[in-house]
């Protein structure tokens, strides 16, 4: 025996067992759902193809209505309605298809019995969706710089600030849909309420140009408020708390409710 009572010394058996620390399995964690992403052909054309072909063909063609910012050069009053909607098809339809296929095939279930906390498995898919929401803004941001893009320098923290909420919020909403139901209809509504949002939900058609009961609906809306939050902040440079409003009480509602409904199998 050792003078502390253990009988073999310090030491000797190493990586001494036990859970590991909480930072460190966050980031593993994170890194794998990053790589995961990153690696689906489809994910990729949802997430960094289609926004970049929609920023370069509305920034170049004349095929929607200006309202009034038709004194504005294009690309400036279209680069963050392409931003929210590449906030839109990150965090929440990837990550909901994700996690419907994920419950699917059990790897929620599996990953419930290692030693990861239930939010952490949450927190992982989050953190990974700002990697993958910030490679995205960079991206976009440099296509758009080179068909002379120009934004507010007052607005820029602002418009981070709100990317962040906004992956927060669309993040919430994707864990709600994808814990719910079966990866199948997953599949099919995360696709249909894109294609809505991206139509009729303030990101092409902003709330101006809309008839004016639909206009003020639509600005309540996840999709509107960050579209017109970063549409202030990155064109006119200034802060708007109606759309910082919005997307918190999305976040917390749909957050408090995933909580409740979202099944490992």
């Amino acid at each position: 025996m050792t003078a502390t009572g253990s009988r073999f010394p310090a030491g000797t058996f190493t990586p001494a067992p036990g859970v590991g620390r909480l930072g460190r399995m966050l980031f593993t964690h994170a890194r794998v759902e990053t790589s995961l992403t990153l690696r689906h052909g489809e994910q990729i054309l949802l997430t960094l193809l289609i926004p970049i072909a929609l920023l370069i063909s509305l920034s170049l063609l004349d095929v929607l209505p200006a309202g009034e910012f038709e004194s504005l050069p294009r690309v400036d009053w279209v680069t963050p309605r392409i931003l929210a909607l590449a906030v839109l098809s990150s965090a929440f339809t990837g990550q909901a298809i994700a996690l419907g296929f994920d419950r699917r095939y059990g790897v929620l279930k599996r990953l419930s019995a290692t030693a990861l906390p239930r939010w952490l498995l949450v927190a992982g898919r989050l953190v990974a969706a700002l990697v993958v929401v910030t490679l995205q803004v960079v991206l976009l941001g440099i296509v758009a710089a080179l068909l002379g893009w120009s934004p507010s320098g007052a607005g820029t923290v602002f418009g981070i600030v709100l990317i962040v909420l906004g992956t927060l919020c669309f993040g919430a909403l994707g864990v709600l849909l994808g814990g719910a139901m079966r990866a199948e209809a997953v599949l099919a509504l995360a696709n249909i309420v894109w294609f809505v949002l991206l139509l009729a939900g303030g990101i092409l058609m902003a709330p101006a140009t809309l008839p004016d009961a639909y206009g003020d609906l639509v600005v309540l809306l996840p999709s509107g408020a960050l579209a017109e939050g970063l549409h202030a902040a990155l064109v006119d440079g200034r802060f708007t708390a109606g759309p910082v409003a919005v997307l918190a009480v999305w976040t917390v509602a749909a957050g408090a409710l995933a909580t409740r409904t979202t099944k490992l199998t």
